[in-house]
């Protein structure tokens, strides 16, 4: 299982009036994590885009463990969970410098066709990031 790392400094704006980050900024970084682990394996989302396709989040789920703060930097892990013929499910950690977890996360994409959001699958795209994904999947299908 491949495992992309990336940081995040937490700014002021993304703070609530508690001091603590506000939940939501945290799927925010989700997506930051998920979009290095694509550039990581060699790939690039935005031409996905370009080329007609489009990949909605179909189920986002958190777990808060930890509150970050102001000032702190998060180290954002993502991997990828399962990867089927027409979904793919990533993973999440949201850590502290010191490596408490912060957050955990899955969100489940599928790839669907930009002019009618019909589902295709990501092989009959781009063989080589569909067979990457199967291979540094965490649960092989």
């Amino acid at each position: 299982m491949y495992i992309s790392e990336t940081t995040v400094e937490v700014r002021y704006a993304e703070t609530d009036q508690m001091g603590v980050v506000y939940h939501a900024n945290y799927i925010i970084w989700c997506e930051i994590g998920r979009t290095q682990i694509v550039k990581d394996l060699g790939f690039n989302y935005a031409k996905l885009e370009e080329d007609g396709f489009l990949s909605p989040v179909m189920d986002f789920s958190i777990q808060y463990k930890a509150a970050m703060r102001y000032g702190q930097t998060a180290t954002v892990r993502t991997w990828i969970e399962e990867h089927t013929k027409l979904r793919t499910t990533y993973g999440y950690e949201i850590l502290h410098e010191d490596g408490t977890v912060a957050v955990t996360a899955k969100s489940q994409h599928i790839l669907v066709k930009k002019e009618n959001f019909r589902p295709v699958a990501l092989k009959k795209i781009d063989a080589a990031w569909d067979a990457k994904y199967a291979e540094v999947a965490k649960i092989q299908s």
